[in-house]
Formats: C-alpha cells, sequence, structure tokens
C-alpha cells in the first residue's frame, strides 16, 4: 500500500512539473562573444537571471552563445547558422579577438537589423552605429566616443572658459564629437573660435597648429586617434603650442598617444574594457525590459514568429519591434558599470568617467558621472594637483589677453568728434583728444585725425581702471553695421564696426553702439554706459499770429454774444431808469434844479464803461431796479475780463512753436504718402528695430529706399525742408535740437535701449570693462560727461530753457492790439472832422436862425411902434373930434367968441402921419410872421427911414 502511495506522489510531481514548463514563457539569448572566458560569464549571469527570486516564475531565459569571428562573413554565417536558427529573441555582441576594430560587430548589426532582432553591444564604441537608418536595432552599453562632448563641456564650465579652439579628425567620429559639442555650447554660452579639421592619418601638423598662437582662445579640445595625435603632439611641442598659457583637453584614444605632453587633461571610461561586466549588465537589463514586455503584452502566451532561417525575405517580425522598445526605456539603477540606460539611439547615457591628468604618468584628478545618481555630475578631486602645460600649478586663463587693444569708433556727435590733424597741427592730449587714423576708401592711405568726445573720455577713464593701452582709429565705412550677402551668396557676413571686430581686425568698439538681439548673437557688449530710446526730430512750424490774434481767447458766437449783452443791457437800463418814479430827482443844492432821467447814450456809456473797467463819472442809473441790475452785469463784466485774462495768457504769452507730428504714432508716419518724407541712418541699430517689429514694418518698408549714409546728412536734409521726420537716438537728436532752434524733437521716446561698448565673443575684456563702467557710474563720472560733451554744448537753444521760461511776446503776437489802437485813432480823427463839418454846418444854420430872430424883433419892434402911434393918432384925432365939437358949440354963443374958436381951431390942427410923409405905412407881406422862426427874413423898406419918419413926425 505504501509502494502505491509513493509511485502515484512521483507521478503527481512529475505531471506538475511538467505542467511547470508548458507554462513557462521562453526567452532566447544569443551571444557573440570574444572568448570562452566571456562565455562562462555570460551563461552564469543567465543561470543567476533565472535564479533570481524577482523573476516571475513563468519566464524562463534560454542562452546560446558562440565565439565572435574576426572575418564580418564568416561571422555573420555563425550568426544566422548557430544563433538565428536557434529562434533567439535578443543578441549580446562582443569584438572578435584581439580588440582592434570597432567596425567588427558591423555584420552582426546588419542581419539582425533586417529581422528585427534586438542587438547590445558591450564594446564597441564607434560613432556610426548611432544612425538608426543602417543599425536600426543595436543599443550598447557602453557609450559612443562623441558623447565624450558633454564631459568636455562640464569640464570647461568648472574651470571657468567661455572660449575654446576645436581641433578634429575629417571622418564620422571628428564630425559628430564636434557636432554634439556645438549643440551643448550654444546652450552654455561658450564659442568655438576656431575649428580646425585634418584627414585621418595625416604626418604632419604644422600647417594646420601654425594659426593658432594668433587666436585668442588658448584652450585647445582635440579629438583625435592614437596614431593621429603622436604625430599632432610632437608638433604642437615644436610650435611652443604646449608651454605654459595653453590648456589642453583631448580624447580617451589621444590620451593613449606615446609623445602625450605634461598638462594635458582627459578621459577614461569606467570599465571601458571590462567586458564581463558589461555582459551582466545586459543580460539584467534584458531581464527587467521583458518582464515589463509580458505584463504589457499578458495575452501573450510565448514569443512567436521568430526569425529561423536567413534565407528567408520575411524580415516582419513585430514582436522584435516591441523587445527593442522595451530595451531603449529599460533603467538598470545599480549596474556594475553604473546606472545603465538608453537614449532613442540606443546609446548608452549616463556613462562614468575618470578625469585624468598627464604628469610623470597619467593621474585621476576627478570624475564625470555618478554610478549611484540620476543625472551626470562633474566632481573634481584633485584640482590643486592637475599639472598644467609648461608644469604650472596654476590654472591658465584660457585667453590670450593683450595689454594693447585696437579700438573702432567713428564721428558720431556728441559722442565723438573729429577734426583733420593737418588742419589742427596737434592733439591737445590735456583736453583729452587723442590720435586716430583712418584709411581713405579711395587711396589706401592712412589718414590722421584728432579724436575727441564723451566717448574717448570714457575710453581713456577705463583704460586708466582695467589697465590697458590702445590704438584708435576710425571705421573705414563710417557705419555700425549690418549683415548683408556678399557676391549673391547665402552666407551673409558683417560690414561696418561689427564687421571688424567679427573678423577680429579690431578688440573694442567705443561707440554710440546700441545693444540689440542681432549684435548681441555675434559680438559681446559691456553694460551700459548710457541710456536713451529713439525719437523725431522734425523743424519747427511756427504758429501764424494774425491780426485778431487777441480775439483768440473767445469763440466768434462768444464775442457776438458779449457785445449784443452790452447793448442790450444798456437799453434795459435806460428803460428801467426812464420809466422808475424815482429816476429823476431835484438836486441838494438847489431846490428848483431838477437832474434829467438817464439817457441811453449815458446807459450806453455805462454798459461799456463797466464792461472794460473803466472809470463812470457821471450817466449812472438813478433808480433801485437799475442799479441792481447795473450790479449784475458788473459781476458779469468781472467773470468775462477774467475768464479773457487767463485764455488770453495760455494762447499767447505760452504759444510755442509746434511740431509737425505728434509723434511715432502719428497718422502720416502709419499711413505714409509722397509729401511726407521719413528716414533713419542705414546700417543701423534703429533700421534693425523698424525691421524686427512687426507693427513697424509698414514704416520699414517706406524708409527703406530713402535711409541715409549718416545721421548728419540726414538732419541737414530736415534743416533744408528736404526731409520732414528723421528718426534717430534721442542723444543726439536732444543735442541737435537743442542747438539749432529751427529744429524741435517730437513726441515720446520709444523704443528704448542702451549704449554700451562691444567687444568680440567670448572677450576677457568683457567683465573687467563692465565693472568700470559700472564702478563709473556709481563715481558719478557719466554724469559728468553728459553735462561736459551734451548739457553744456547745447546753451543756443536749450530745450530746458523754453520748458522752464515763458515765452516772450512778440510784435506778432499783439499786432491785433496796435492795430485796434490805430484803428481807433483813424475813428477819432475821421469822426472829429466829421464834428467839425457838422458844427460848421449847424453854426450857419445857428447864424440864418439869429438873423431871422433880429430881424423878427425888429419887425416886431416897427410893428409895436406903429400900433403906438396909430393909438396916438386915434386919441389925437378923438381929441380932434371932440374939440370940433367943441367949437360948434363955440360958434352956435355968442359972435365974440367966434374969433377965438377959429384961431383956437387953428392951432388945435395935426397932420397925420400919411399927410406928412406922403406915403403910407409899410405892411409885411402876408405869412412873413409865421415863417419867422426858421428862416433868415431881411427886411429892406427904403420908404421907412427913423430919422426921416422922425422929422415928420417932428
Amino acid at each position: 500500500m505504501e509502494s502505491h502511495q509513493g509511485t502515484y506522489r512521483t507521478i503527481l510531481l512529475f505531471l506538475l512539473v511538467v505542467q511547470s514548463f508548458a507554462n513557462h514563457r521562453i526567452v532566447r539569448i544569443g551571444a557573440l562573444l570574444s572568448s570562452s572566458q566571456n562565455q562562462l560569464v555570460f551563461e552564469d549571469a543567465v543561470r543567476s537571471l533565472n535564479n533570481n527570486s524577482g523573476v516571475p516564475v513563468n519566464i524562463r531565459y534560454e542562452y546560446t552563445s558562440i565565439i565572435m569571428d574576426p572575418n564580418r562573413i564568416r561571422c555573420a554565417l555563425k550568426l544566422c547558422d548557430e544563433l538565428v536558427k536557434k529562434a533567439v529573441h535578443i543578441v549580446i555582441v562582443s569584438h572578435p579577438p584581439p580588440h582592434d576594430n570597432d567596425q567588427a560587430p558591423i555584420s552582426v548589426s546588419y542581419t539582425c537589423g533586417f529581422y528585427n532582432i534586438p542587438v547590445i553591444g558591450i564594446s564597441t564604441r564607434d560613432s556610426s552605429f548611432s544612425d538608426k537608418n543602417v543599425h536600426p536595432t543595436f543599443l550598447r552599453t557602453v557609450p559612443p566616443y562623441f558623447h565624450q562632448a558633454d564631459a568636455w563641456l562640464q569640464m570647461l564650465t568648472h574651470f571657468g572658459w567661455k572660449q575654446v579652439i576645436f581641433i578634429h579628425s575629417m571622418d564620422e567620429e571628428g564630425r559628430m564629437i564636434l557636432s554634439r559639442f556645438k549643440w551643448l555650447a550654444e546652450k552654455e554660452d561658450i564659442m568655438i573660435e576656431k575649428v580646425y579639421k585634418y584627414p585621418s592619418g595625416m604626418k604632419k601638423f604644422t600647417s594646420t597648429l601654425k594659426p593658432i598662437p594668433s587666436l585668442q582662445s588658448r584652450v585647445v579640445l582635440l579629438s583625435a586617434s592614437q596614431r593621429d595625435a603622436e604625430n599632432l603632439f610632437r608638433d604642437a611641442k615644436n610650435l611652443n603650442l604646449t608651454t605654459a598659457g595653453y590648456a589642453w583637453i583631448v580624447s580617451e584614444q589621444a590620451m593613449e598617444a606615446s609623445t602625450l605632453p605634461v598638462g594635458m587633461l582627459g578621459l577614461k571610461l569606467y570599465y571601458s574594457t571590462n567586458e564581463d561586466v558589461h555582459i551582466r549588465d545586459s543580460v539584467q537589463v534584458i531581464g527587467q525590459a521583458m518582464q515589463k514586455f509580458f505584463l504589457v503584452n499578458s495575452d501573450l502566451q510565448n514569443i512567436t514568429d521568430t526569425p529561423t532561417d536567413c534565407r528567408s525575405a520575411n524580415n516582419d517580425w513585430k514582436n522584435g519591434s516591441k523587445i527593442l522598445e522595451a530595451l531603449k526605456t529599460e533603467k538598470l539603477e545599480k549596474g556594475q558599470t553604473g546606472q545603465v540606460s538608453f537614449n532613442e539611439d540606443g546609446d548608452r547615457v549616463n556613462a562614468v568617467y575618470f578625469i585624468r591628468n598627464s604628469q610623470q604618468d597619467k593621474v585621476m584628478v576627478g570624475y564625470y558621472g555618478n554610478k549611484q545618481a540620476t543625472e551626470p555630475a562633474l566632481k573634481i578631486t584633485g584640482e590643486n594637483k592637475i599639472v598644467w602645460p609648461g608644469n604650472l600649478m596654476t590654472k591658465p586663463k584660457g585667453v590670450k589677453i593683450s595689454t594693447h587693444l585696437k579700438v573702432v569708433t567713428l564721428k558720431a556727435t556728441p559722442f565723438v568728434h573729429t577734426e583733420l590733424l593737418s588742419e589742427k597741427g596737434s592733439c591737445e592730449e590735456n583736453k583729452n583728444e587723442r590720435i586716430c587714423w583712418k584709411v581713405n576708401s579711395t587711396t589706401g592711405e592712412k589718414v590722421d585725425y584728432c579724436c575727441y568726445g564723451y566717448c574717448i573720455d570714457m575710453l581713456i577713464d577705463i583704460s586708466e581702471k582695467v589697465n590697458f593701452t590702445f590704438e584708435l582709429h576710425l571705421s573705414t565705412d563710417n557705419s555700425f553695421g549690418t549683415l548683408t550677402r556678399s557676391n549673391n551668396s547665402k552666407m551673409k557676413t558683417w560690414n561696418g564696426m561689427i564687421g571688424e571686430l567679427v573678423s577680429e581686425e579690431s578688440d573694442l568698439i567705443v561707440a554710440p553702439l546700441t545693444i540689440n538681439p542681432e549684435r548681441a548673437e555675434h559680438i559681446d557688449f559691456s553694460k551700459p554706459f548710457k541710456y536713451q530710446g529713439l525719437i523725431i526730430l522734425v523743424k519747427k512750424t511756427q504758429k501764424d499770429s494774425s491780426l485778431a490774434s487777441f480775439l483768440q481767447p473767445f469763440q466768434d458766437t462768444l464775442w457776438i454774444l458779449v457785445g449784443l449783452s452790452v447793448h442790450v443791457v444798456a437799453l434795459v437800463l435806460y428803460l428801467l431808469d426812464r420809466f422808475s418814479p424815482f429816476g429823476r430827482f431835484k438836486l441838494a443844492k438847489s431846490d428848483d434844479t431838477e437832474e434829467d432821467a438817464l439817457n441811453l447814450s449815458s446807459a450806453m456809456w455805462f454798459a461799456w464803461g463797466v464792461l472794460l473797467n473803466s472809470g463812470i463819472g457821471e450817466g449812472t442809473p438813478r433808480s433801485f431796479s437799475a442799479r441792481v441790475l447795473g450790479m449784475v452785469w458788473a459781476g458779469f463784466a468781472m467773470i468775462i475780463v477774467a475768464s479773457y485774462t487767463a485764455n488770453l495768457a495760455a494762447f499767447l504769452v505760452l504759444d510755442r512753436p509746434e511740431a509737425s507730428i505728434t509723434g511715432i504714432d502719428d497718422a502720416r508716419l502709419r499711413n505714409p504718402n509722397e509729401n511726407f518724407k521719413y528716414a533713419t541712418v542705414k546700417n543701423s541699430a534703429v533700421e534693425m528695430y523698424f525691421k524686427r517689429q512687426v507693427e513697424l514694418s509698414t514704416m520699414y518698408r517706406q524708409m527703406e529706399t530713402r535711409n541715409y549714409h549718416t545721421a548728419e546728412d540726414a538732419i541737414n536734409e530736415v534743416k533744408k525742408g528736404e526731409l520732414q521726420a528723421f528718426i534717430w537716438d534721442s542723444s543726439r537728436l536732444e543735442y541737435e535740437a537743442a542747438k539749432d532752434c529751427e529744429l524741435i524733437t517730437a513726441g515720446e521716446l520709444f523704443g528704448r535701449s542702451g549704449l554700451g561698448i562691444g567687444l568680440r565673443k567670448k572677450s576677457p575684456w568683457t567683465h573687467d570693462i563692465s565693472m568700470a563702467i559700472l564702478k563709473l557710474h556709481e563715481r558719478g563720472r557719466m554724469e559728468e560727461l553728459d553735462n561736459k560733451w551734451i548739457l553744456n554744448e547745447s546753451t543756443d537753444c536749450s530745450e530746458s530753457e523754453r520748458d522752464s521760461a515763458p515765452a516772450t511776446l512778440g510784435l506778432t503776437n499783439m499786432a491785433g492790439v496796435f492795430m485796434m489802437v490805430a484803428g481807433g485813432i483813424v475813428a477819432g480823427v475821421i469822426l472829429i472832422f466829421v464834428e467839425i463839418a457838422y458844427k460848421r454846418h449847424r453854426g450857419l444854420k445857428e447864424k440864418e436862425l439869429e438873423l431871422a430872430r433880429n430881424a423878427a424883433d425888429r419887425w416886431r419892434g416897427n410893428i409895436e411902434k406903429r400900433r403906438t402911434l396909430r393909438q396916438t393918432l386915434q386919441r389925437q384925432r378923438d381929441e380932434q373930434l371932440a374939440s370940433n365939437a367943441l367949437s360948434a358949440k363955440f360958434l352956435a354963443a355968442p359972435e365974440g367968441n367966434g374969433t377965438t374958436m377959429g384961431e383956437g381951431h387953428h392951432q388945435g390942427h395935426r397932420l397925420s402921419y400919411t399927410e406928412a410923409t406922403g406915403s403910407r405905412l409899410y405892411a409885411p407881406p402876408p405869412g412873413a410872421m409865421a415863417h419867422s422862426n426858421t428862416r433868415s427874413v431881411t427886411i429892406n423898406n427904403p420908404a421907412y427911414s427913423s430919422e426921416h419918419h422922425d422929422d415928420n413926425l417932428v
């Protein structure tokens, strides 16, 4: 019974084992290795992977390995016959013995790449394997040689070198490392001053290395094979390029040269020749990647459709591409060679390098990368132990520092003034004048000038602080510089002063050079020595003062209403005073005299007198109602006069010449026409600014064909009226506007920027000059230069004076007032003649009336005399009648009385007037009295004579 139970248990265990093997997912790993020892390491690594408790029990790794054949064709045949036929899923490849060719795995990569079988290289570092078009399935646990550029860049940053000379071979390796370094250096702002390339296998390098001493950089990066490096170091030593002042960083292969000089720095890959650790790391990466592969593809029981015959043209193995992607994304954190991970090209990243220094032997002074970290890191552990070229222990500065600098400038008032030395005689150094020469573009001869101004004073101050001497010359084409195509080529080059700096003909640009992005890409700038902006210069447009300029404070409508109000108020005053019961009254001193009420003329005089604030002596309102209106009118007049006075000051006293445009947003600039021309200077920062600004593109196109070669030419055209607006730096235009009262700046500043000193890219003087400028700012020296060269010279028509002092009124402003006075005088003269004529006419009429009045009075006297005479005669007649009657009585009486009566009768008879004169009395014609008041009548009666009349009466 017990024997049957034992047999049953054995059968059950066997079935379980068979079942477990039946459920396993098989992963086959092939390997082409350099030795049988490496084969044993590989087999042990795979067994360890299978026995790893972290590996799922349903994944089983199988292995197959062969020794790699040095012949590429035989190697490919062995791969097909012994590995591909066994349906391997992944291949690990090393190199054939001995290791003297990095191209050995190429046949394996081609074959596996065709069938989508992933390949992991553990020794080859050739850059060509990074080309995924040729090697689509190739990965490697060692980085390619061109990845040394990453460590080189970190070393340059650590030592503070910003400018290098790059020497490389013309093969694929040299081109790849240069390309990667350029890409990395651009991010770190490190400049390659010069690149020298040579063909592999070159024997003599003298002609290649000879120009290096003339360059500014003293840091040399070398990518060369061991054989080429031996020849190059020999010639470099003969040219004294490995002496004090230089610094060399060389590739791993060059560090193995037998002629390696003292003081070189180079790299050595950690475990670069130890295949054992790379084999184990490769197997570990495969194990982790396949676990994730089966997790993602959980429905996949086994990897199928694996290629098994190299004679088949079927290369559509989709699982191979999936396995490759799983390997690329895998990261082994704690591999024996450090962190193992791959980039998109399948190259090892974050590898660890030792940094070595060539002394008596190669000494490790630091490392790049960290076995435990996730990101590369540079650490120099023995910097004080580094021996530099020339057996120096002090780090070289990395650049050639010349204390005599070539400085280029140009004439730019007020920053740089120039005068011919032949005309001036000599430059006055005590006034900071310096000799500067200029090459005549026609004859090629040098012409000497005296240069002085804001920038020259600043240059002298900086040179004393930074301790350098300089040679000053003027730009040949007198331009700042711009990028232009030469000879219809696609390559753009700089001209002007910037062109001299880029081509290393000059060391500094000291001029009003605007800092902008286009220039900063090719040259370095110091800290700004002056801040400014752009502004527009135009010719002043003087306001035409009309004769009626004193009427400007009020509109025509208001003037009409004021004039109408005067007459309306005068009329109402007259009516109120006339109809008021208190409009007239007796004077206090004379009870019999009564003052007349306000007449219309006096009311008019009163209204105008109050409005014009003149004294009113007489003709004022008498009634209370009229006086209330008079007070209201006085208040109205006070407000009107005060308002007029205030506005008159604004229109006349503060009246200034105006600019023809309002600023950069003026419609005549934004919507240009042929009658309004504006421009700037060619090849200048202002032109670049308009070209760069999209919203100003219309203005740029309008100016492009009109721009001038110099600012002086444009300013002269503005003065002549040929150019309506000139756009330029505010410092210069404000200086010109202050000196010439016909010019004025329009609008607000725009496009603000700074002026700086231009230097070569990565110049060693950049930092020192910038610090000197900051110290000059701090000390107030820049303000002194402003006062000396910009503000003090502009005393003729200073903008500040125009702003602070009131404008002076001239005849043109007040001509209307004088014309009004002259008109008043003329009107007075005309009126006096009218009055005289009127008086004469009225005097004649009065004389005629006087004569008529005298005649009438005389006529009335005569009439009165005749009336008296008639009455006398009538009385005499009556007396005569009475006497006659009495006589008659006496006649009837006794006769004795008759004689007496007769005598009495004879004595009492008197002659009448008619009888005495023999003529009848004068009678005035009918109506003579009626017209006596209006006409002068002369009475001429020849028959009448007072003497005759009296005689007759006697």
